[in-house]
This record gives structure tokens, C-alpha cells and sequence, in this order.
């Protein structure tokens, strides 16, 4: 079941790299876009919202990760699944919330 556990490591670095500006924008005080604002996605959450969501997005990487199979560093496969969900989560938050930070804004003409 290799393939099933490589897709719960590629989950477990989205739930990871998901977790990091949640957590470090409620950390800092500052108010960040998340599930639970409204619109959802699009509107601010508090600074106390996502510490919350950022630590249950740690907690559910853990589970992905440290809990099913066993993780190894060593094992290329393993590594490029949850760099692989890291990454793609990663692409998908600079696109998603550089409209909203000026980060990521189509070129006009």
C-alpha cells in the first residue's frame, strides 16, 4: 500500500505548508483570510482564528504524516510526495492570496 501512504504524505505537506501563514499571521497579530471569514476564503479572520486553524492544519499534517506508514527521509518517494504537497499548496496560497497582498497579480496590458 505505498501508494497510499505516499498520497496521505503529499496531503500531510499541504495540511503543513497551509499551516505556516496561518499560524504566523495570527502569531503577528494580524488578521489573514481563512475558511471561516466571509466571504469564506476571501474575507479576514482574526489574529486568534488562525492561530486555531494554522495549529489544527499542524495537527492534521502530523497525523498524515507521522501516523500512517512510516515516514521515512531516507526514502526519496516519500520525501517527494510531501515536497510535492508542500510545493502545490504552497503555488496554490501565492495565487490565491497574492490578489488580495498585490503578491501575484496578472500582467495588464
Amino acid at each position: 500500500m505505498s501508494w497510499f501512504h505516499d498520497l496521505s504524505y503529499l496531503f500531510g505537506g499541504a495540511f503543513l505548508a497551509n499551516a505556516v501563514p496561518h499560524f504566523v499571521s495570527g502569531m503577528m497579530g494580524r488578521a489573514f483570510q481563512s475558511p471561516f471569514a466571509r466571504p469564506p476564503g476571501q474575507g479576514l479572520s482574526s489574529s486568534t482564528v488562525n492561530v486555531l486553524w494554522g495549529f489544527a492544519n499542524l495537527v492534521i499534517a502530523y497525523l498524515l504524516i507521522a501516523c500512517v506508514g512510516r515516514f521515512d527521509l531516507h526514502a526519496p518517494d516519500q520525501v517527494i510526495a510531501l515536497g510535492g504537497g508542500v510545493l502545490l499548496s504552497a503555488l496554490m496560497a501565492a495565487r490565491i492570496f497574492g490578489r488580495f497582498h498585490g503578491g501575484d497579480s496578472p500582467a495588464g496590458p
